[in-house]
């Protein structure tokens, strides 16, 4: 049913966990893809190979996190693109820190990679997807940003502001017919919790306190990213779609 043969999709981060399975969704739907990736080449390569050479796929490595003249590079990245349909926020970084032994550094590492990169590729696809009269804009945040999430004070805060900026957003520019939502995830079984869920007492408790019993994949995120670039969601703006399994029942 959902069919974007005619659109051209940025996704950030788009080599491994969530981002591999939208590139993956948006690529069997029918979409030229272009994602970025931080350091891991092999995992880019082998994503291509793995979906197929016919599709229409294409990469760049791009370190949201510690990237020099990262405004310049995003500039060039969406210049080289050119049209942009759809854009995934999905890049970013979750690491442990006390509020009170937390370094500036580390704070501005996690605010940086989560939010201001956001900030910047949103900035710079903004004016191509107006100029088109089309876009829509995906932000993936978390129900930490609902919440907050003791000893990740600075990812929450992070993804507590992108959830802001989506609404934020989507009031100011729905008028270019352009939609801006969020999804935001609970646990998901990932890379990025590969360490926590090594202790496997633990990812059992997590799972049994989620009311349908199990932990999202990468995919039972990327799904819902999918429906909300597509015109089936062309009503929807500034919605943060929480996809949870029940685990934190906000608005």
């Amino acid at each position: 049913m959902i069919n974007l043969t005619s659109k051209s999709v940025l996704i950030t981060g788009g080599s491994r966990g969530i981002g591999s399975a939208c590139v993956r969704l948006f690529s069997e739907a029918g979409a030229t893809v272009h994602f970025t990736f931080k350091s891991n080449d092999e995992a880019s390569n082998r994503l291509v190979r793995q979906i197929g050479k016919k599709k229409k796929i294409f990469y760049y490595k791009m370190d949201f996190s510690n990237e020099v003249n990262l405004e310049q590079r995003i500039i060039e990245l969406v210049n080289k693109i050119k049209k942009i349909d759809v854009l995934v926020n999905n890049a970013g970084i979750w690491e442990y820190g006390e509020a009170d032994k937390m370094s500036l550094r580390e704070w501005n590492r996690t605010i940086q990679a989560n939010l201001t990169s956001m900030f910047l590729i949103t900035k710079a696809v903004i004016p191509v997807m107006k100029k088109n009269k089309f876009g829509r804009i995906i932000n993936i945040s978390s129900t930490a940003g609902q919440r907050g999430e003791p000893f990740h004070s600075h990812y929450a805060a992070s993804k507590g502001a992108m959830i802001s900026y989506t609404k934020s957003l989507a009031a100011e520019i729905g008028k270019f017919n352009i939609t801006v939502n969020s999804v935001a995830p609970g646990w998901v079984d990932t890379e990025m919790c590969k360490e926590v869920f090594g202790d496997k007492r633990y990812k059992e408790k997590v799972r049994l306190e989620i009311p349908v019993q199990r932990i999202a994949s990468a995919e039972d995120i990327a799904g819902p990213v999918l429906f909300l670039a597509s015109d089936l969601a062309r009503h929807i703006n500034g919605e943060i779609l929480n996809v949870n399994g029940g685990s934190v029942l906000c608005g």
